[in-house]
């Protein structure tokens, strides 16, 4: 039995003592807990032999800690966020990253809410001035959210969930996602405003639940928090940088909005001279929306779980830089994988000079479903002659065709065409292209076009394409330039565009023909094409 290393790392950050032990319990894991690993040297050193990182936050999976594993399969985040994990990096080397969404939703809800009420009850400032001897009951006079309108930037499981405990407060919900269906939102009881400008100027709470992204940094800046309403007040419990916090801390000291409730920071932990911290009408907590016995002990066993389901079954589960893929709908697209790779392997073999752009086409069932992974395996099976299939997998396949400027495309339509299913590959440049469609004949795989040509083979052994002028006696031309070089035909499929016009052939051969043979066929008087491909 093989065994796996995993390195759980961190600094003073531990995951759930049952997520650890969980991992221990299995045989073929040799597991390593270390959580003062802050520095990269460390960190790099404890990484050189594992087969899985584990971390939370405290611990960064830096470029130079994946270059320096060389056996790394998989990095766990046990979180949501996923800034101290170099993914880019990741994704090259075909490491898996996942993380551990679901764990802490409630946990992060319940601190987002929990701040929008300290925020409008003033309850963090009434607490301390009764600790100083106070009794100032009129310089706390709050707002009730009754009534409110809240608008909820991001309405995915936080979000969600941060939305029903509004409701039932009695606000009015409106959301803002690019991502949120109609459907979705009606089944929220939400409204739905497809422009964020739009939505926020409704706004008298904001509660953000986006990932950061270069399309979500600073989505609330200096600019839109001048078209807020003077009573607006803000929560952010999802990512720092998704405000501009020297824009917030400007707006808050010249009364522009009414508050603001940080949980997380653009620097974490933030300098004693951060504008923010001397603003008015704040509430500030340290990152604290995952901090609850439940979410620890949550995000510590599910991170654990998906580790082990990866190393021992090839699950995917909550992967940042792959489609998730579980055993069940692994063996439902597994033919589809096999098949995909071997088509993108073909067509790379006859595709023109320099070709720029790959596009699949898919339709019929497997049009219906996600096809993400299928179309990986095609992508990594065109580009094994470029870069070798020793460096390709389905997770840096896009990545490696980026990096070569290789422009890829693909088309669902979930519409039966004469196949069941079809995959049609597309390889061309600016002025040439080359094409060759797959689909099953039950369990068995088939070829069926060639350049749109119609023919139908095995996608075994070594194949022969040959276009030719149609007229009588060129199949025993070639058959016999290949009979005499001891190379046998196991099977043939005909066909043409029309009578004397363009004959199509494709032979399977028992074995390669030589480059000479080759050559030989090529002065064939009638023979246009020939592409010769192994499968």
């Amino acid at each position: 039995m093989s065994k796996f290393n995993i390195l759980i790392a961190g600094d003073n950050d531990p995951i759930s003592p049952k997520g650890i032990d969980l991992l221990k319990a299995e045989p073929s894991f040799n597991v390593v807990v270390n959580m003062s690993l802050k520095p990269e040297d460390a960190m790099i050193e404890a990484s050189r032999d594992a087969h899985a990182i584990i971390v939370r936050s405290g611990a960064k999976v830096t470029a130079k800690v994946i270059d320096a594993a060389p056996n790394l399969k998989v990095v766990g985040r046990a979180g949501v966020g996923v800034d101290n994990i170099d993914i880019p990096v990741a994704s090259k080397r075909g490491v898996v990253v996942m993380n551990t969404p679901g764990g802490n939703t409630i946990s992060t809800a319940e601190q987002a809410f929990t701040l929008m009420m300290a925020l409008s009850r003033s309850t963090p400032q009434a607490h301390a001035s009764i600790l100083s001897g106070k009794w100032a009951r009129k310089n706390f006079q709050g707002t009730e959210v009754y009534g409110k309108t809240l608008v909820v930037l991001g309405m995915g499981r936080i979000g969600a969930e941060f939305a029903k405990r509004a409701k039932a407060f009695g606000m009015s919900v409106v959301a803002y996602d690019p991502y949120l269906s109609k459907n979705r939102a009606e089944s929220l009881g939400v409204t739905l405003c497809e422009d964020l400008d739009a939505a926020i100027v409704q706004a008298d709470y904001i509660t953000m639940h986006m990932p950061l992204t270069p399309e979500t940094k600073h989505m609330i800046n200096a600019k839109r928090l001048l078209t807020l309403k003077k009573t607006c007040r803000i929560i952010n419990c999802a990512r720092g940088g998704l405000i501009d916090d020297a824009a917030l801390a400007q707006a808050l000291t010249d009364g522009t909005i009414a508050g603001a409730a940080l949980d997380v920071f653009e620097v974490e932990p933030p300098p004693a001279d951060y504008p923010l911290l001397s603003a008015p009408n704040t509430v500030f907590t340290p990152h604290l929306g995952a901090s609850t016995e439940e979410a620890q002990e949550n995000v510590g066993i599910e991170i654990a779980e998906v580790i082990k389901a990866h190393l021992l079954q090839g699950t995917v589960v909550n992967a940042v830089n792959m489609p998730n893929v579980d055993p069940k709908v692994l063996a439902e697209i597994g033919p589809f994988l096999k098949f995909g790779e071997l088509l993108g392997r073909l067509v790379s073999q006859f595709a023109p000079a320099r070709a720029n752009v790959v596009r699949i086409n898919y339709s019929g069932k497997v049009g219906g479903g996600d096809t993400t992974l299928i179309s990986r395996a095609v992508l990594k099976g065109f580009l094994e002659r470029a870069v070798g299939a020793e460096q390709l997998n389905y997770i840096n396949a896009n990545g490696v065709a980026e990096n070569l400027g290789l422009r890829f495309t693909e088309s669902r339509l979930p519409e039966a065409s004469e196949f069941t299913d079809l995959i049609e590959v597309i390889a061309k440049n600016e002025t040439e292209s080359a094409s060759i469609s797959g689909t099953f004949f039950g369990n068995e795989p088939r070829i069926v076009k060639i350049n749109s040509h119609r023919i139908e083979a095995r996608p075994e052994g070594t194949l022969l394409f040959i276009e030719n002028i149609d007229r009588p006696g060129m199949i025993a031309a070639y058959s016999a330039t290949l009979g005499k070089n001891n190379v046998n035909i196991a099977d043939m499929s005909l066909s043409r565009d029309k009578v004397s016009g363009k004959a199509f052939t494709l032979l399977t051969l028992d074995s390669t023909p030589s480059a000479e043979v080759l050559a030989e066929l090529e002065k064939i008087q009638g023979i246009s094409k020939l592409h010769c491909v192994a499968v």
